[in-house]
């Protein structure tokens, strides 16, 4: 590896230490190179994309939320007989529900009401108890109504995601090593999309310390009125307290409608069926592979498009 300064506040210990049955499984997702939606690239440029629905949770929020809730019971955040409480816009919600049953807590959600019928199902075989919030306020509505909720300290233990340092750092601790040891260090480039922010964050972190030759760029929707569900449009929003807005190197918006024909695409040419904001990943890493002339390209893409079956106008062109 390539000798670098340390990053401050890396964490000393894997971010799933203690994690045992199901949750051994988080993390070590594949990486797959796109085949078809990449054509016309110079033989030299390569497109991957981490495939974060093989987590038993089916997203990449299976790492942060593992990593805060284990750290949260180590440090006694987090007690037996509280509920976990925290904002989500639904993979997050899911992750906690499927750790808080393996570990014996139960969980409180705050979900904006329009969040789709799927991810209501999920939550409702877990058993969560979901507060639904006002849909026009997005995730930034479902983040006042957790903080609300979180004075009650005897019955919950509000984990807070968006400012939980152990987000960023179970991808500092995991994914960025996944990926540097899945391209046999042959990553050039990462992007990743924002919701909390804090893939983008950890491993950039981590491949910055790694090599301070790799481009990293962040994905956000191109306005604040965008259907690309988990992203946050950052200008308008709650900025998320771990979000540091110098650590890209570019930040890409990504058009609504051209990822959503990316999500097609992946489904009907590479075989790859996922959700709307792996399109807008997938819009963003192409954007950046088509100005190379070599290069290894690492996109994350965060869930499946199992999710979303149920929203026609993702699927049916217009």
């Amino acid at each position: 590896m390539h000798s670098a300064l340390p990053i401050p506040s890396a964490p000393s210990r894997h971010p799933f230490e203690g994690a045992a049955g199901i949750l051994e499984r988080v993390g070590n997702t594949p990486l797959v190179r796109l085949c078809h939606v990449a054509e016309g690239l110079p033989d030299d440029v390569e497109v991957w994309a981490k495939l974060e629905s093989a987590n038993p949770g089916g997203s990449v929020k299976d790492r942060p939320a593992l990593a805060i809730v284990l750290d949260a019971i180590r440090t006694g955040r987090l007690k037996r007989g509280q509920r976990i409480l925290d904002a989500s816009s639904g993979n997050t919600g899911i992750a906690y529900a499927m750790i808080g049953a393996n570990l014996g807590f139960e969980l409180t959600l705050c979900l904006p009401k329009n969040a789709n019928a799927e991810r209501k199902q999920i939550l409702s075989a877990y058993g969560v108890e979901v507060v639904e919030t006002d849909p026009l306020e997005g995730s930034d509505g479902a983040i006042r109504k957790a903080r609300e909720l979180a004075v009650d300290t005897e019955r919950y233990a509000y984990l807070d995601q968006y400012s939980n340092d152990n987000n960023w750092r179970a991808h500092y601790g995991s994914t960025g090593p996944e990926i540097v040891a899945q391209t046999g260090g042959g990553v050039t480039h990462f992007v990743a999309s924002l919701g909390t922010s804090g893939t983008f964050m950890g491993t950039t972190r981590f491949l910055r310390q790694w090599s301070p030759a790799v481009k990293c760029y962040s994905v956000q929707p191109d306005s604040p009125f965008h259907g690309l569900e988990g992203l946050k449009h950052m200008e308008t929003s709650i900025v998320p307290p771990i979000y540091d807005d110098t650590l890209a190197d570019g930040n890409i918006e990504a058009p609504t409608e051209e990822s959503f024909e990316l999500v097609r695409d992946l489904a009907r040419y590479d075989g790859i069926l996922v959700g709307p904001s792996c399109g807008a990943a997938c819009w963003a890493a192409l954007q950046v592979a088509r100005t190379l002339e070599s290069g290894v390209v690492v996109t994350v893409f965060p869930d499946s498009g199992e999710r979303y079956l149920s929203e026609s106008h993702l699927w049916n062109a217009p």
